[in-house]
């Protein structure tokens, strides 16, 4: 379990970034009181099962410049890149979320926090962003996921999307419904956790026939 100077090691997070990430979560436990943005048991373990689980994607993407988060939800991992992004050129994350009340959320953390960051009340497939990354956590299983996110990949992005234990399984349910090249990388954060990058998005499979 990381504190907040195990964590700022493993990011290389600034002071500033770190006091940000702390009025960050003072907003999430007291959000957490009337909605539901995360489960209460894991805020103990902020620093690791949810700022570092979000920020190790840097490290795998450190050119990237504008990332789309979709179901940003409270912010994993689209609020904490925006945090450690702040104040370099040309960085930008995009907050998509189809619940109004979270958008509430987001919305004044990132305007407290003056992130580099815009809020999305829409779904997912109904934008049309120019993203370098694509991203998401807890949104949705694989294929779900691979048709939220074909805007994003079709127009160039790579997809670095967090998953769980059974991503074996998310994976091969995938392929039956879409031609998709992707890797599978450990997480840092959970020994059970898997990054999955999407590298390519061809057609989905079966699209047009009659059944």
């Amino acid at each position: 379990m990381l504190d907040a100077a195990s964590f700022a090691a493993a990011a290389d997070a600034t002071a500033a970034q770190i006091a940000d990430l702390e009025r960050f979560l003072a907003k999430l436990e007291a959000g957490n009181a009337v909605m539901n943005l995360v489960g209460p048991k894991t805020l103990p373990d902020f620093w690791n099962r949810h700022a570092w689980d979000s920020a190790q994607l840097l490290k795998l993407a450190p050119d990237a410049r504008v990332w789309a988060d979709l179901g940003a939800g409270a912010g994993f991992p689209g609020l904490v890149l925006a945090i450690l992004g702040k104040g370099r050129p040309g960085f930008h994350v995009h907050l998509v979320e189809s619940m109004a009340k979270r958008c509430r959320f987001l919305t004044e953390v990132v305007t407290e926090l003056g992130l580099p960051a815009t809020v999305h009340n829409e779904r997912a497939e109904n934008l049309d962003l120019a993203v370098d990354i694509v991203t998401a956590r807890a949104c949705a299983p694989l294929g779900r996921l691979l048709g939220y996110a074909r805007p994003y990949l079709k127009g160039g992005a790579v997809g670095l999307f967090l998953k769980g234990q059974d991503v074996a399984a998310e994976l091969a349910e995938a392929a039956r419904s879409w031609d998709f090249q992707a890797d599978v990388i450990p997480s840092q954060s959970d020994e059970r956790g898997r990054i999955v990058r999407v590298t390519r998005l061809g057609k989905e499979r079966g699209r047009g026939r009659k059944v």
